[in-house]
């Protein structure tokens, strides 16, 4: 280990000294330990019996067997590991994450799962589903962590899974392999949901035994049963979805807006690396409905989609619309892009089978690519209403400035590259290959690579509607990848993962610093891990050195991430 390290790595700890306890899980400790460095403890369901707001969780490496459970009677479930210990707010959350260098690994195979039947009778051995980590808790961060194997028997069972949580942020979790959703965000209660997941992973997820059917219910990510008016925003920033028996990200259900940005949706559908074909998965990349109550208008935006076995961007049959922006769609066995929807009255009852939605309710398209060009329920919508024995086609709205509009015929000559692993490999575990959906960056961010970036002369470039985000040229291009501009500018989108002018912000969401000159007002400061220093006159920092100013308020050497609304500048201070 590098002196170099050991002297960033002392910085880092002493920084989170300030902010509260400090605890260590390893898999040699003991629950009977102090949870120092020295003696940690064993498991992060002792950890949760002693943290309070503020508190930090070190976890080291190595692989967690998982083999007992706890019972969550709140939710008649049982789990590997319960987090119920909550933090106070965005600027004093309760952080479990991995040591740094380190990779924790929680393995299910070995997990007791429950008997999995229709209906809990409210005991253990009765308990209808069984999760490795489940979270029912406010202002939790975990980061760094890996989730695998989680085993079934009647009902699917989720890697994560989230119960009438609020703000809690995943960053860098990776999980895969579950006999069910890599992660199940369940906001059923006031208040709920708030979430950010940012930089993760759900992949090769499949369900073979579910009682709904084969694949059916494995998503990659999926958000649901939030209530209209109730709670905050859910993001997903910089996530990938692959491989998945049923679809990549699914919000079925969730009546509370959802954004989905920079992310990816590649071969969900299929199973065992791409080779197997669950009878019952639908396969869908993103799927972003069905809203019954009018409260489900999403964002998805910047997003890619490719070689899944349906749609790469589905509406589902809703009843409301949702904004798209800047996506592309590529290679969908089905359609790129479906936007199917149908009508609903106030209390959720559907008043017709498949009808367009229309004026203020109707979806927004824009700057979209689909390649080839194969659409569903845009331009012209399939109307059907039994009781008025009404079956044809009427006119519906078709976006503006995408792919379809412009009658651009695009070819692999717009193309830097069709390329990828991604596109050609089955049988081998695609994060290991290098790629899009191969290993990350050293700070979790999305690999670099030509994959569906638009060449130099593309027909796509400069076709855009300007809708808010950086560009280069005369206008915004089309699709997900906007030539010219460079990977970390084009995070700068990322700053969404923002819930308030003072919540945390990851070292994985870097900004152009040529941008940071020309804004005004305040500055938040936070340390590598995210946590929230205090603040600076942004005005000030245009003026003096920045790493001055650091140096002036904190006192202290360090590398500080200075954030003024949507950009962010890494600072080094000697």
């Amino acid at each position: 280990m590098s002196k170099k390290f050991v002297y960033a790595l002392g910085i880092v700890l002493a920084a989170v000294q300030a902010f509260g306890a400090v605890y260590y899980v390893a898999t040699d400790g003991s629950d009977n330990n102090a949870g120092t460095k020295a003696k940690p403890f064993a498991s992060l369901n002792k950890a949760n019996k002693v943290v309070h707001a503020g508190d930090t969780v070190w976890v080291r490496g190595g692989i967690y067997d998982l083999n007992d459970t706890v019972f969550y009677a709140r939710y008649k479930m049982t789990a590997g590991i319960l987090l119920t210990a909550s933090g106070e707010s965005d600027d004093k959350r309760i952080h479990y994450l991995a040591y740094p260098g380190e990779r924790p690994i929680f393995d299910g195979a070995n997990l007791p799962v429950a008997a999995g039947t229709d209906h809990s009778d409210g005991t253990p051995e009765g308990a209808m589903y069984t999760s490795p980590i489940v979270i029912s808790a406010k202002y939790l961060h975990l980061k760094g962590f890996e989730v695998r194997n989680t085993p079934m028997k009647h009902n699917s069972n989720s890697g994560v899974f989230l119960y009438a949580s609020k703000h809690i942020f995943l960053e860098q979790i990776d999980s895969h392999h579950n006999a069910g959703p890599g992660f199940f965000a369940n906001d059923g209660a006031p208040d709920g949901g708030g979430h950010i997941f940012l930089n993760c992973d759900a992949h090769d997820n499949y369900d073979p035994l579910g009682w709904q059917g084969d694949g059916e219910n494995a998503d990659g990510f999926g958000a649901h049963y939030q209530n209209p008016g109730e709670g905050d925003t859910t993001k997903f920033i910089g996530c990938r979805a692959w491989w998945n028996s049923d679809d990549g990200f699914d919000f079925i259900n969730q009546e509370f807006p959802v954004v989905l940005e920079n992310c990816y949706a590649m071969g969900n559908g299929y199973s065992d690396y791409g080779l197997g074909n669950p009878k019952n998965g639908n396969g869908h990349g993103i799927k972003m409905g069905e809203s019954t109550l009018g409260g489900g208008r999403h964002t998805i935006r910047f997003c890619a989609a490719w070689k899944n076995k349906a749609t790469g961007f589905y509406a589902n049959y809703t009843g409301v619309g949702s904004k798209w922006l800047n996506n592309t769609s590529y290679m969908n066995k089905d359609r790129e892009f479906a936007m199917a929807s149908t009508l609903f009255d106030s209390e959720g009852n559907r008043i017709a089978e498949v009808a367009p939605l229309t004026g203020d309710n109707a979806h927004v398209l824009k700057n979209n690519i689909a390649f080839p060009n194969k659409l569903s329920q845009i331009g012209t919508c399939w109307e059907k209403i039994s009781s008025q024995n009404i079956d044809h086609y009427v006119d519906c709205p078709a976006g503006e400035n995408n792919s379809w509009n412009l009658n651009l015929d695009l070819t692999e000559d717009d193309f830097v590259s069709l390329d990828d692993p991604s596109m050609t490999v089955t049988g081998k575990d695609l994060s290991t290959i290098p790629g899009i959906l191969g290993p990350r960056k050293a700070d979790g961010s999305l690999p670099d690579v030509d994959f569906l970036r638009l060449k130099k002369g593309s027909r796509a470039i400069d076709k855009g509607e300007n809708v808010g985000f950086p560009f280069v040229g005369k206008a915004p291009d089309l699709g997900a990848f906007e030539y010219g501009l460079s990977s970390s500018a084009v995070a700068a989108s990322s700053s969404s993962a923002n819930v308030s002018s003072s919540s945390s912000v990851s070292t994985s969401i870097v900004m152009r610093p040529g941008y940071f000159a020309k804004v005004f007002g305040m500055a938040a400061v936070f340390d590598l891990q995210g946590r929230y220093l205090g603040r600076l006159p942004a005005d000030l920092c245009r003026k003096k050195s920045i790493a001055d100013i650091l140096r002036t308020k904190f006192k202290a050497p360090g590398v500080y991430l200075v954030r003024y609304g949507r950009f962010l500048k890494r600072v080094s201070v000697k």
